[in-house]
């Protein structure tokens, strides 16, 4: 084949220049790939006139330095932590979870979303849900990135998928359909898919989730669910790399402004000085925060808990969890019979009950009473009043928040709610298995 005119002239002056010294030759057999400089005596380019001095060669080149320097600042420009607003869902949907902002599909639709730290999944309601009670449902079918998961993919069994039917599809496979209950008495039926999540300036791509077809109770949140647990399905899970493993979280106060609250992906902005305590795994219920909760203090007396009470055991699923969907902290029977019956021998009577809350007192007796302290594995919790108390709109009564895990088999589990944890920032560092808790207004 013919060669070019340039390219002709380009192997002739590369020929010429390099025959000029036997420095400029490569060595036969050599496997090097030789490196010139741009404007050095074997440069095949221009190289400047022999009355330019190496000073004035060395001026002009870093005239261009500048851009050079701009481009590569643009390269490294620190990326800004992704925050995403929290609010409580009392505010919104008159429920006890909270929620965050988030869009799904291209152009993104806007959901609010609840926080779930025991659940992997995320799922919303779609377009023709049956039982639904949101008018804002997304549209599949607007979105340009949307698209149905095939029931083979090992997501499928992971949400525990329905028996897949290969009929009516050449390729011997169908979309992925299953079901779910929440909150214990509800239900949905949804199908597999993937889309875009978008989280603050963050955009998750093929992310993974329930578009809700049908349901059946009043426990579904309405705009959907996104799940920040620790199985295969959740946030951490499906966006790899990106957050590292981290998150944190303020939750604002029932009675905050409107979306308050914080949602702290990823290691970037996390607090620097926290008290930590090792997270724990139980490879039984691997999606639940477990933490080592050692003793509980009413004031300054210790309270006497039996360590079986509080210890964990992952052939059992006993122990303590952190948890953002739980509104009021339940310990198991016997381990809240003892703090309670401590807080009241601190606290001047008569009790009385209101709702799921037991000790009841009149309001102006709170100023006696004591301060609750969690003591974890190497961190002390001392819970803020506000955190320990709750009061009645319609009577002069103060509660001790917390109660009793229901008594039955399965009570063996103790949760640190939703209520205790308002105004701290909450560190889950999965990367490094430990827990952060600090003190943080973010009403």
């Amino acid at each position: 084949m013919a060669l070019s005119i340039a390219t002709f002239l380009f192997i002739t002056l590369l020929s010429t220049r390099c025959s000029a010294s036997d420095s400029c030759a490569s060595s036969k057999g050599n496997s090097d790939l030789s490196i010139i400089h741009i404007y050095g005596k074997c440069s095949p380019f221009n190289p400047p006139k022999p009355s330019s001095s190496f000073l004035n060669t060395v001026i002009n080149m870093a005239s261009k330095d500048p851009q050079r320097l701009s481009y590569l600042s643009s390269l490294v420009v620190s990326k800004k932590p992704t925050i995403v607003p929290i609010a409580p869902g009392q505010n919104l949907f008159n429920i006890g979870n909270y929620v965050v902002k988030a869009k799904i599909g291209t152009p993104g639709q806007l959901m609010y979303m609840v926080l779930d730290t025991s659940n992997d999944d995320a799922w919303v309601p779609c377009s023709g849900c049956v039982g639904c009670t949101s008018n804002t449902l997304f549209a599949p079918t607007t979105s340009s990135t949307y698209g149905s998961v095939d029931c083979s993919v090992p997501e499928c069994t992971q949400v525990r998928g329905l028996s897949c039917s290969t009929t009516g599809s050449g390729s011997g496979s169908s979309a992925c359909f299953f079901n779910q209950s929440y909150g214990g008495d509800s239900s949905f039926y949804a199908t597999l898919s993937r889309d875009s999540l978008g989280l603050a300036n963050d955009v998750v791509p093929n992310y993974a989730f329930g578009c809700i077809s049908a349901v059946s109770g009043n426990a579904i949140p309405p705009q959907g669910l996104l799940g920040l647990g620790r199985g295969s399905m959740s946030l951490l899970s499906q966006s790899g790399s990106l957050y590292s493993g981290v998150f944190s979280y303020c939750l604002p106060s029932f009675k905050s402004y409107y979306f308050s609250g914080s949602l702290k992906l990823g290691p970037l902005g996390q607090p620097k000085n926290i008290k930590t305590t090792p997270l724990l795994k139980n490879p039984r219920r691997p999606s639940l925060y477990y933490v080592n909760l050692t003793s509980v203090s009413v004031g300054r007396i210790q309270v006497p808990i039996s360590p079986e009470q509080l210890g964990f055991d992952p052939n059992t699923g006993a122990g303590t969890i952190i948890d953002s969907g739980t509104v009021i902290t339940r310990f198991v029977p016997q381990a809240y019979n003892a703090i309670r019956d401590e807080f009241r021998k601190q606290v001047k009577g008569p009790f009385s009950s209101l709702g799921a809350f037991d000790t009841c007192f009149a309001s102006p007796n709170e100023a006696g009473a004591p301060a609750i302290t969690l003591q974890f594995e190497g961190m002390n919790l001392k819970l803020p009043m506000e955190n320990t108390l709750i009061h009645s709109s319609a009577t002069p009564l103060a509660c001790l928040a917390m109660a009793a895990a229901p008594n039955n088999v399965n009570s063996v589990l103790n949760v640190i709610a939703n209520l205790q944890q308002q105004n701290l920032r909450i560190l889950f560092d999965t990367a490094n298995s430990r827990v952060g808790i600090a003190r943080e207004l973010c009403n």
